[in-house]
């Protein structure tokens, strides 16, 4: 698919205090793994950052949170790090365009290039896992809709590391009906989707939506694992001195392996 050339379109009132308020989640993360590389790049016209081993058969296409209206590979090199870390498997972070500057489905197509982009490389489908946080895992799961869709064989395997939204993608979706298939993907139909593994807390605004999702694909007789931690809030995993943040990012590293074996 082509890309998008980004809009010179205006902020619409209050996304600068919404960036600063996800700048101050971020600051949260923490400090990414002293050994691990992190690579300015590109996949076709799709911009990002090669995460840890530069070896691309075998890879997670991560897709960061931040409501589609902030974040960046940068800040999400604490969570991105810790997951190449225990996995062993690389990461291209994605940089795709973000709201309201560039509205739906600008980051599906942007996912989706980066995706092809990969495959024009050789990278086998079934090597490549697609994986993201809050928005960013429903962005993985929107991708994965786009990929079965084209018939771009069962390779992505969408592992969602917390919930899909955590705030209203009111800035994002314009006069797109937020049901959507590939805005809120728990609405498509399941049939042919590949092996999926999402993690939640328990106190996730949209933990619900998080089990919907896992009984979506059940329906459909998807392999599905959905994993809600008790007790714990949003993005959890950033947090390494907790007990639950190691074994989240241990079951999910096994995943990780797991899918992009070939």
């Amino acid at each position: 698919m082509a890309f998008w050339p980004r809009s010179q379109a205006k902020s619409p009132a209050g996304i600068a205090d919404i960036r600063a308020r996800y700048d101050a989640l971020f600051a949260r993360f923490g400090a990414p793994p002293a050994a691990m590389d992190f690579t300015p790049g590109q996949l076709g016209p799709i911009p990002g950052e090669w995460v840890g081993p530069t070896d691309v058969s075998r890879l997670m296409l991560y897709f960061h949170g931040g409501g589609f209206v902030a974040g960046s590979p940068q800040t999400h090199r604490p969570l991105v790090g810790k997951l190449v870390e225990a996995s062993g498997v690389g990461a291209f972070s994605v940089q795709y365009r973000l709201a309201p500057e560039c509205f739906f489905p600008a980051a599906v197509r942007d996912g989706i290039d980066a995706y092809r982009a990969l495959l024009a490389k050789g990278v086998p489908a079934g090597a490549i896992v697609l994986a993201g946080d809050e928005a960013g895992g429903g962005l993985a799961f929107g991708v994965a809709l786009a990929v079965r869709n084209a018939g771009l064989t069962r390779g992505g395997d969408p592992s969602g590391l917390g919930v899909l939204l955590f705030l209203p993608p009111r800035h994002s979706l314009r006069k797109t009906t937020p049901s959507a298939t590939y805005a809120s993907p728990a609405y498509a139909p399941f049939n042919g989707f590949p092996p999926v593994m999402v993690h939640a807390g328990a106190h996730e605004v949209l933990r619900d939506d998080a089990s919907k999702l896992g009984d979506r694909a059940a329906e459909a007789r998807v392999s599905v694992s959905v994993e809600i931690y008790d007790g714990m809030g949003h993005l959890f995993q950033t947090d390494g001195t907790r007990n639950e943040a190691k074994v989240s990012l241990s079951r999910l590293a096994q995943f990780v392996r797991a899918r992009s074996a070939l």
